[in-house]
């Protein structure tokens, strides 16, 4: 016994989707819709975001360094130079910016104190303040930002930015961090 066809105002979604089979790649298709248009906003937020200018954010001066925080940490065999870094001074900020205090120290006995900061995304450097031996500090003229020199084997921030604060250019997350770059290079 045939039964016959029902009659299509009659079928049921479901049963109308069964039928016709380009109707269910269809609805896959209309499913996800939803997604790709998620996630091309998510693309277009973080393009958004990329083509921002960059901002910084304002410096604080840190405690003039002391002795026992301050780390060594090597820039090359060319030079009888000792440099540190003090580890209370370390700061990362939301520019991303790794902000320090390094003491380098002569071969004859004369000590250089200043207040720099590193940016990993652009490598360049800047000098804030110079520290004085009273514990003091002055704020550095035409303190902007400049390249580091990346060929000069005497180059502190050169040392600091490729071994310690931004290894393969990617910044240190935080101070921690970078503290701990430098401690576990000094042994």
């Amino acid at each position: 016994m045939h039964s016959s066809p029902t009659p299509p105002f009659m079928q049921t979604a479901r049963g109308r989707i069964n039928t016709m089979p380009g109707m269910k790649i269809l609805l896959a298709l209309l499913l996800c819709l939803p997604l790709v248009v998620h996630a091309e906003w998510m693309d277009f937020e973080r393009e958004f975001e990329q083509d921002k200018p960059w901002v910084e954010v304002a410096a604080q001066l840190p405690p003039y360094p002391k002795a026992e925080n301050l780390i060594p940490f090597n820039v090359s065999s060319a030079t009888r130079n000792k440099f540190f870094v003090d580890a209370e001074s370390i700061s990362v900020g939301a520019d991303k910016v790794v902000r320090y205090t390094v003491v380098i120290e002569a071969a004859g006995g004369a000590k250089n104190v200043s207040f720099e900061g590193l940016r990993c995304a652009s490598g360049e450097r800047r000098l804030y303040a110079y520290g004085h031996p009273d514990g003091t500090w002055s704020k550095a003229r035409n303190a902007g930002w400049e390249r580091i020199k990346m060929r000069s084997l005497l180059s502190y921030q050169k040392a600091l930015f490729e071994d310690h604060f931004c290894p393969d250019g990617i910044n240190v997350q935080d101070a921690r961090d970078a503290a701990k770059s430098l401690r576990r290079a000094a042994r």
